[in-house]
């Protein structure tokens, strides 16, 4: 059984992943919960394994996998279908006819899910550590209050935060200098991010 802070550090290592498409590393663990030293941090990873909660794959770069997660094939491909801003919405580009391998297991991604990605345009998820050039990699699925979508609003597309108020949905940027998006007629969630894919060089 899990404490309350290694059930903590667990729902902050998955939130990461889904947020990021990688696991976090034992600095960014550091970091998020203030520890002393990134020893403490890989204590608590260790008590994680220890408890089959997680499992470290020996030689890998933040090499944390769910167990739940083992014997998935390592990577698939998914469609890209062009680019997204991330600012101001704007039409839908064509469908562009390529194809982006990705590891499934370090998303988290199940047997039967339905993928596509798309290349980011613009700043207004900085903050959120998406930047223009990454491919985000989106499940079609529901969204929940707080995923970061790929969403046609008004006829428009655009990737934001999905949430929530007093009933309504709306868009939020994760960049102050962007407003909130509030639908006039229309909000459709196209698929949520599940992943980032990054170029070391542009």
């Amino acid at each position: 059984m899990l404490t309350s802070r290694q059930q903590q550090l667990l729902e902050f290592i998955r939130n990461y992943q889904r947020t990021t498409g990688v696991m976090p590393s034992t600095r960014d663990i550091q970091q998020h919960f203030g520890f002393a030293s990134q020893t403490a941090a890989v204590s608590h990873l260790r008590a994680l394994e220890r408890k089959g909660a997680i499992k470290k794959l020996v030689g890998k770069a933040r090499g944390l996998v769910f167990p739940e997660d083992l014997g998935r094939p390592l990577s698939f491909s998914v469609p890209v279908y062009g680019a997204i801003p991330a600012g101001l919405p704007t039409a839908a580009e064509p469908v562009a006819d390529s194809q982006l391998a990705i590891d499934a297991a370090l998303l988290g991604l199940s047997d039967g899910a339905v993928t596509f990605a798309l290349r980011v345009r613009g700043d207004s998820m900085i903050d959120a550590h998406i930047i223009p050039g990454d491919y985000a990699i989106f499940e079609k699925r529901d969204a929940r209050d707080g995923d970061i979508v790929a969403a046609l609003i008004d006829g428009e597309t655009t990737l934001k935060r999905f949430l929530r108020k007093d009933g309504h949905a709306y868009l939020k940027a994760e960049n102050p200098a962007y407003p909130n998006l509030q639908p006039v007629n229309e909000l459709v969630v196209q698929g949520v991010l599940v992943g980032l894919v990054r170029a070391a060089r542009r």
